[in-house]
């Protein structure tokens, strides 16, 4: 197999990988056994980084199927032969396991692909395995690390493997992205889990608008908050990836809030100029338990936006106060929908609902649950029918503070284009709102560690937070790769 890497890079875009595809300088094939080397080279070797917890069986002959098409009709699109990665809890009706991380599920083979991994393949791209995660998308127990499952053990983060936090629960995604494995990969979020891992992994995500991608066929947590998501190094590639994930879905109502419309082509919002006369707002509460170091970070990324041509409204005040309040939502919502889940799978698979979940977890070897099981324990003890007065009340508190109460009144009162945070700061608040955010690479603070900004605005303004998003990396360019 002939050796790309003085062809391409950590650095080389989507877009240009495909343009060096469609003039021949390099195969969807080479690109993927690149991608193989890369993860030899960094995942168990080299720095460790532990990201992934399956490679396709079938990837090779997949590149091959789509360098033919390639050359015998032309590119299906930017995703053409581009190699992908998908958080584990994604079903893909292949020869490989969708397990979340936990050893009860591992020898689980989904019969379909989940129909956001149906629409990647239509696009051309190549799945190239599933990586690690927090286990159960860190729904298993408190105080368990970031990164952790039983099955896969510990991710780490590129930029200081075993010293700085790789954080969750997409953090396999994220690091896999950063460490160069792929140009992309697939994350999920109910509340943080695609921002977070972004910030800390000096990488791009955008965790969508709940219902702008199908949830049907991801091992769920919460019916209200859940999403998948695109990871990549730049805004242009997570926006090109976005549009190939997005699709209205006749087994999930909620992308039916979309529309019949034909799905976004994203990259139509790459603006370097989208930052002016943008009205950007700072909720300056979001920012109080931040070091010095990062909130320098911080005011820098506002001097550039202002240079950039955007209004800092700074500070602006949200009613609902950092977003942070507790809520019963998810515990509820949980185990009705894990249920569903466990229930429809194949009979040689150990457990088919969340109670034979905690039997076998209490039953297994001290490595399933090292860390207790203590959400799973307190979503079991709901009824499962979401009838609860105190589930159905908390569900309305929720839409009140983090909607009408919150992002919605802050918006309309200073007419913003988006709300600003650092890092995951207000991933709590778009998460009880369904709202959409993108994270963007925004410099390292004194320890090395990566911080992200957080654009945040109301549903299904998407095509605005990509403009700003890009508008921003083009006027910084603050990412550098970990791996030289």
């Amino acid at each position: 197999m002939r050796d790309i890497g003085g062809i391409i890079d950590a650095s080389t875009t989507v877009e240009q990988l495909g343009e060096l595809m469609d003039r021949g300088e390099i195969t969807a094939l080479e690109l993927t056994w690149y991608c193989l080397e890369q993860i030899a080279r960094n995942n168990e070797n080299g720095l460790g980084i532990n990201a992934i917890a399956e490679i396709n069986p079938d990837v090779q002959f997949i590149a091959e199927s789509l360098d033919v098409e390639r050359r015998e009709g032309g590119s299906r699109g930017p995703l053409h032969g581009i190699p992908v990665l998908l958080k584990d809890n994604i079903d893909t009706g292949d020869k490989m396991h969708t397990t979340a991380g936990t050893l009860a599920l591992a020898k689980s083979r989904a019969r379909h692909d989940a129909f956001m991994v149906a629409r990647l393949r239509c696009a051309g791209a190549v799945i190239l395995g599933k990586t690690n995660l927090s286990e159960l998308a860190n729904f298993l127990t408190d105080d368990m690390p970031n990164g952790y499952s039983a099955r896969g053990g510990k991710v780490h983060n590129p930029y200081g493997p075993g010293t700085l936090e790789v954080s969750g629960s997409s953090s396999g995604s994220a690091a896999a992205v950063a460490a160069g494995f792929v140009p992309l990969a697939v994350g999920t979020e109910t509340s943080g889990s695609i921002l977070s891992p972004a910030s800390n992994n000096s990488v791009v995500g955008i965790k969508p608008t709940v219902g702008l991608v199908s949830r049907s066929g991801i091992i769920p947590i919460s019916t209200s908050q859940d999403t998948a998501g695109p990871m990549a190094r730049t805004v242009a590639d997570a926006a090109a990836f976005l549009g190939a994930m997005v699709g209205v879905d006749r087994a999930d109502p909620a992308t039916r809030s979309c529309g019949d419309a034909e799905p976004l082509d994203y990259r139509r919002f790459l603006n370097d100029s989208g930052l002016r006369d943008a009205r950007i707002g700072v909720p300056r509460s979001y920012c109080e338990d931040m070091e010095e170091d990062q909130l320098a970070l911080v005011e820098g990324t506002l001097d550039a936006m202002r240079d950039a041509g955007a209004t800092v409204i700074d500070p602006v005040e949200i009613a609902a106060g950092k977003g942070d309040w507790q809520s019963p939502v998810l515990f509820y919502e949980f185990k009705p929908a894990v249920n569903a889940y466990l229930d429809r799978l194949d009979p040689h698979v150990p457990v088919h609902s969340l109670a034979e979940l905690i039997h076998y977890n209490f039953e297994g070897a001290p490595a399933t649950i090292r860390y207790g099981q203590s959400r799973l324990l307190k979503s079991e003890a709901t009824s499962g029918t979401l009838a609860e007065a105190e589930y159905l009340e908390a569900r309305k508190r929720d839409l009140m503070e983090s909607r009408t109460e919150g992002i919605d009144a802050v918006m309309a009162e200073h007419r913003l284009d988006a709300l600003l945070f650092a890092a995951n700061k207000g991933s709590g608040l778009a998460a009880k709102a369904g709202y959409p955010s993108i994270t963007v690479p925004a410099g390292y603070d004194d320890s090395g560690l990566p911080l992200g900004i957080t654009f945040t605005a109301r549903a299904f303004e998407e095509p605005r937070l990509i403009e700003l998003g890009y508008a921003f990396e083009m006027a910084t360019k603050f990412r550098r790769s970990p791996v030289e």
